[in-house]
């Protein structure tokens, strides 16, 4: 028997769309819509990519609650809810809980730099706060701190936590955690190049940038993995290659909404201190999306 509901497929970190410097609420509705119609199996709003560290504590949980209310249960939407601060932390999950999120994405604290046992006791209070399962979301490149395998599987032993979104881009890590927690733990790639090399050594799907410009392929790709068919996999990453690469050219996010404006679906707007990509970025991107067969040449 599984611990936790399985959580499998593509699902988009989303983005947040802006107009005029405000969330812009009927844009969001719509991507959670075009989302869903193309096959992705959950959505992950407010983390990275969705702009978590430049919103109002108000504009977080507004994000959050529009997402879940539009998807309406078609599909989980695992909130994020990760802080540097514990008590913060404990908070956002409260409210996501609330909202009717069905997880929970708790990033490891950043910049603090905890030690093994911090970072468990500071899962572990969340864990103990709420009553929906927890994402673990593993990035060293940007937390500077890396959850051993030991931690998580002390942390797996809670009522609470429930997998993992594994940014180290180790692939040796998927084939490790499985060995230790088990097949149930679930793994998602936080790596989109990487991700099918991920689901071969166990991954169960991937949490995705590139899912928010490309969204049925993505899906289809993860589909593909997790059915066996390797060969059709490949195939849809060959397509997707150059756009894995030229939407992390900049920062992933500014990358993925340069994409989104080129199919019309929202404003490229982003909040300092990020900026939207540059013109010679922003050329890369449209011929990969091309290459993908997103845009006509």
């Amino acid at each position: 028997m599984t611990k936790h509901a399985p959580l499998t497929g593509s699902m988009p970190a989303l983005v947040t769309p802006f107009k005029g410097g405000k969330i812009d609420e009927a844009t969001l509705r719509a991507l959670v819509d075009w989302q869903i119609e193309s096959g992705s199996t959950a959505l992950v709003p407010v983390g990275t990519t969705g702009e978590s560290p430049t919103l109002s504590h108000d504009e977080h949980g507004q994000v959050t609650e529009i997402v879940i209310d539009q998807a309406r249960g078609r599909v989980p939407v695992i909130a994020g809810a990760g802080s540097n601060n514990t008590t913060e932390a404990i908070s956002l999950a409260k409210h996501a809980e609330k909202a009717g999120a069905q997880a929970v994405l708790v990033v490891t604290p950043y910049y603090n730099k905890p030690t093994q046992e911090g970072m468990y006791q500071h899962f572990k209070a969340v864990n103990d706060a709420i009553g929906i399962p927890i994402i673990i979301y593993n990035i060293p490149p940007r937390s500077v701190v890396d959850m051993s395998v030991e931690t998580m599987a002390r942390l797996y032993e809670l009522k609470n936590i429930a997998g993992v979104k594994d940014a180290t881009a180790n692939l040796a890590r998927v084939s490790l955690q499985r060995h230790v927690l088990g097949p149930d733990f679930i793994q998602l790639s936080g790596e989109d190049m990487t991700a099918l090399a991920y689901m071969a050594a166990g991954g169960h799907g991937c949490i995705s940038v590139v899912a928010n410009v490309a969204p049925k392929l993505c899906a289809d790709l993860m589909a593909c993995a997790l059915k066996g068919d390797y060969a059709g996999a490949l195939k849809i990453q060959d397509r997707l290659v150059p756009l894995h690469d030229a939407i992390f050219k900049e920062p992933g996010l500014a990358g993925a909404k340069h994409g989104l404006k080129r199919l019309g679906r929202i404003e490229e707007e982003v909040r300092l201190p990020l900026m939207p990509v540059t013109p010679a970025t922003g050329e890369v991107i449209r011929s990969a999306m091309v290459h993908a067969g997103l845009l006509n040449a």
